[in-house]
């Protein structure tokens, strides 16, 4: 009996590390996909009202035909936008932005949030540990920002702590400078980290307090 539930606990860790990563795999690619999809659905849905007795009505084929609607509009925009007049209609676009108010300052905040993720200025992309939720447990964040404390002219840090798994969320923490470690992540092995869980990175880190000057 003992041997038989060693076995069995044996084979059901065996599938859980195998399963595992096929597992968080499915997770990130369905909330990619469920996102890109019910950004393309009213337009798919639209088009179903209109030819009622088509294959449109049916579900799956409306999430597959959002996707991919979704995906041509991205392409789209990208395309238009890397060339000189898309460039030129981008700046007229954020321009009519900056005319409303609450509007703007989302749209900046996140079109800035991006710029620096994608930015490949190593020095707007710091991937560092800080202290949280907790004193000597660790969370890995991204430096956005530094600035200075207007009262002891203390050097302070913006740090994105994102979510695991789900990093499309998460927490802005301002700490002193002193609390941030440099660690020595790229940003793409800092998301893979990230959207796996731990599963997947790289073989060391830098977890030792480093200077972030």
């Amino acid at each position: 009996m003992a041997r038989t539930l060693r076995s069995l606990q044996r084979n059901i860790l065996s599938g859980l590390i195998t399963m595992g990563p096929l597992f968080v795999t499915w997770i990130v690619f369905s909330f990619v996909f469920r996102t890109l999809a019910d950004a393309g659905l009213p337009a798919i849905k639209l088009l179903a009202e209109m030819f009622p007795d088509g294959l449109f009505g049916q579900e799956w084929l409306q999430l597959v035909l959002a996707f991919l609607l979704t995906l041509t509009l991205l392409y789209l925009v990208g395309r238009v936008t890397s060339q000189v007049i898309g460039r030129e209609a981008l700046v007229i676009f954020e321009t009519a932005l900056e005319r409303l108010p609450f509007v703007a300052k989302v749209y900046t905040s996140v079109r800035q949030l991006l710029d620096t993720m994608m930015t490949k200025n190593e020095t707007s992309q710091r991937v560092v540990l800080v202290d949280f939720p907790i004193v000597g447990q660790k969370s890995i964040g991204f430096l956005t920002r530094s600035f200075t404390c207007s009262t002891s002219g203390q050097p302070l840090a913006a740090v994105l702590l994102p979510n695991a798994i789900n990093p499309i969320s998460g927490l802005l923490q301002i700490v002193p400078m002193e609390m941030v470690t440099e660690t020595d992540l790229t940003m793409e092995q800092a998301m893979s980290l990230i959207m796996t869980g731990g599963a997947v990175g790289p073989e060391t880190l830098r977890y030792t307090k480093g200077s972030a000057q």
